[in-house]
């Protein structure tokens, strides 16, 4: 009983951190890489067409205190071909869920709003 109990519990460390780092953003704006300091004030001012331009630096969300979230390469190339296929002039904002590893959200799913 007692290996038992001890070995629940290392289970239960070691998937912690997994949950821990599981974040889920709605209705935030998404801009790219290069404009992100510049537009962090006003992200939704960021147009569709500079987003597309710039999109070689990647992108990532503002979040509500002003702080950028980088997303990975799946997610760069999912919200890429969001962006192309949408007809929005700028106020880009996505619900996006990841796993957050630093500054950089490993996304599982994005959807522009």
């Amino acid at each position: 009983m007692k290996k038992l109990t001890s070995l629940l519990a290392v289970a239960a460390l070691a998937a912690a951190p997994a949950f821990a780092a599981a974040e889920s953003y709605k209705d935030v704006p998404v801009v790219d890489v290069n404009c992100s300091k510049k537009v962090a004030a006003d992200p939704d001012s960021h147009t569709r067409e500079c987003a597309l331009k710039c999109a070689s630096s990647g992108y990532g969300i503002v979040t509500s205190d002003q702080h950028f979230v980088k997303f990975d390469a799946a997610g760069n190339k999912k919200i890429t071909q969001e962006l192309k296929s949408s007809s929005k002039k700028d106020h880009l904002r996505v619900d996006v869920d990841g796993t957050l590893k630093g500054d950089t959200l490993q996304v599982s799913s994005v959807k522009l709003l």
